[in-house]
């Protein structure tokens, strides 16, 4: 079972002021997925916070997986690529692609989101965009690669095309 962190940037949820539905809707996906939630917060939308989050759950509590929501759009407090383009170490554009191609058969608004995803250490980092029906339709994309994806982060040698 792969161990999974969920974090949610909210200023407003961080302060208790709005519901985290983004949040708890992750956390639903993944245990029907097999996932094992092993860290949930909400912090505000503060570059430092994030970093300081993503770095413990990567490094500290090695997590295999770790899903953003929220902090992706183009507000002047959206910065969670930024935060997490500091500490990746390699970047994984055929997500972010894959998320924002798919996402704008549903809505021309996906290509605002500015989300990034990376490895750092063999913590593969997927930042989604903060409402429940973008959180969904990202799920739905992702999904069927993440177990795939962690593995050979994980150091799996086997060939993918078998």
């Amino acid at each position: 079972m792969y161990k999974v962190g969920v974090l949610t940037i909210s200023d407003k949820g961080s302060k208790g002021e709005r519901e985290d539905k983004s949040g708890k809707l992750l956390q639903e996906i993944l245990k029907k997925s097999g996932f094992e939630i092993k860290a949930y917060t909400i912090v505000p939308d503060e570059e430092i916070a994030i970093i300081e989050k993503l770095k413990e759950w990567a490094d500290k509590k090695q997590l295999d997986l770790i899903l953003t929501t929220g902090g992706t759009g183009l507000t002047p407090r959206d910065v969670t690529p930024e935060a997490t383009q500091k500490i990746i170490e390699k970047i994984i554009p055929g997500i972010e692609e894959a998320l924002r191609i798919e996402g704008m058969k549903k809505t021309p608004f996906s290509i605002l989101s500015r989300g990034i995803a990376g490895i750092r250490k063999k913590t593969l980092i997927i930042n989604l965009p903060g409402s429940p029906k973008a959180v969904q339709e990202s799920m739905e994309i992702i999904l069927p690669i993440l177990f795939h994806a962690i593995d050979k982060i994980k150091g799996d040698l086997k060939e993918c095309g078998i």
